[in-house]
């Protein structure tokens, strides 16, 4: 990364302690993803776009604001990018993945939560993470009691402007989600001085189904045995699509696809275990438990989480005449999002079901962030579900830290030779 300095300073960031941050991201990064061996070449901008994360792209997003435009930050996939865009704003996913972040998350949050909320919490408190400090106004919702709390102490900070999801799928809360969509149309439209029209809308429709459907190709290629591609390199592809430009990403994400297209004509299977992934989040720079099962003798090949399939699956339809119509068809695709925050959720485990198949999994591997009940609670019914169908599963509790790393690897390592 290049020299950002006084960029940063302007954004009102603590250089110092911003830093050391700096300082031990590239030596993480090298260690796990640069010793990977035979990596695809289209690799080459993803790895550019993770360097440059607090830099270049940051240097975008700062002339995009000089041009007029809001920049809106979230921290969840039931946040319509459709709207965002629509609105002519930029949107981007905010920092929250670090253990680096929660000592100072801790100073205005309770110790015994989600890491994921106090290192975003302690990413703005701390002013170390430049989205944050870029963000113009914050999106956020009621998919966890700890966000939502959480949003109440951020709105000190910055605006706020929280959606309300439906914790059920009924008729009327499909309704309510509906005028949920249509409070934030009116919300972003003032805060943005930016009228949301239909065309606007059905363009922004089209671009993200586009970004979705690039994914889902990526998706697509890792059910080839053996994958073309590790499931380290899938996730920070994932995670750089939450920041990126989304026209960028999608050009660069088809281009990695066509380049593993070719790699399937010649590979061979390899005789490790194909994982499945299934929980919670994995934000930058989260990416401890692929590390730990990529260094033995097995390949992730699909993540159903908010960082994998939850966040692409499904398209939105653009077929309509009205904005009535259009939030219609956003709030049908964004209600099939299986999260754990929704009751009943056997969708959820009937998706692991089919993903499992799909993707020709040997086991799954359920990894939930400490403190996440609703993930923690939801386990026991999966691990009925999948017992069932003789489908091999183990639950991983873990936070940001590597104090746990030889213990999840003993019992990673145990599960691959018991599957």
């Amino acid at each position: 990364m290049g020299s950002y300095n006084e960029m940063w300073q302007k954004l009102n960031m603590d250089l110092q302690k911003h830093d050391i941050l700096c300082a031990a991201l590239p030596d993480s990064f090298g260690e796990i993803y640069m010793t990977q061996k035979n990596r695809p070449d289209n690799m080459n901008y993803f790895n550019y776009a993770l360097a440059e994360v607090h830099g270049a792209r940051i240097e975008e997003i700062q002339k995009s604001k000089k041009n007029g435009k809001k920049v809106v930050g979230t921290f969840c996939v039931f946040v319509p990018d459709e709207v965002i865009l629509a609105a002519d704003a930029v949107g981007v996913g905010l920092c929250s993945g670090s253990q680096f972040w929660v000592e100072d998350g801790e100073k205005v949050l309770p110790r015994n939560i989600c890491p994921l909320v106090k290192a975003f919490m302690g990413a703005k408190v701390s002013r170390t993470c430049p989205y944050f400090q870029l963000t113009d106004m914050i999106v956020g919702e009621t998919t966890c009691d700890a966000k939502k709390k959480a949003y109440e102490i951020l709105e000190e900070y910055m605006p706020v402007h929280v959606m309300e999801l439906p914790q059920m799928k009924r008729e009327k809360d499909f309704q309510e989600w509906q005028d949920e969509i249509k409070l934030f149309i009116k919300k972003i439209e003032e805060f943005t001085g930016n009228k949301i029209t239909v065309e606007k809308l059905k363009n922004s429709i089209d671009l993200v189904n586009k970004k979705r459907r690039a994914l889902k190709r990526l998706y697509d290629l890792r059910k080839h045995t053996p994958s073309p591609i590790s499931g380290l390199d899938a996730l920070l592809v994932s995670q750089v699509a939450f920041v990126d430009d989304p026209i960028r990403f999608t050009e660069k994400t088809e281009e990695l696809c066509d380049e593993l297209d070719e790699r399937i004509k010649t590979m061979k299977p390899n005789g490790r275990k194909r994982i499945m992934i299934t929980g919670t989040p994995m934000s930058v720079p989260n990416w401890k438990i692929h590390h730990i099962i990529e260094g033995l003798n097995a390949e992730i090949v699909v993540e159903e989480t908010c960082t994998g399939t939850r966040y692409f699956e499904k398209e939105v339809f653009d077929e309509g005449d009205t904005i009535d119509d259009l939030v219609r068809n956003i709030a049908e695709r964004y209600m099939n999002i299986n999260c754990a925050c929704f009751t009943p959720n056997n969708d959820r485990i009937d998706d692991i079901i089919k993903y499992a198949e799909e993707y020709n999994a040997d086991g799954v591997i359920y990894c939930n962030l400490s403190f996440c009940h609703t993930y923690a609670i939801e386990y026991g019914k999966l691990e009925k579900a999948l017992k069932e169908n003789n489908i091999p599963l183990i639950n991983i509790e873990t936070d940001y830290s590597e104090e746990d790393v030889g213990q999840i690897r003993t019992r990673v390592e145990a599960f691959l030779e018991m599957i």
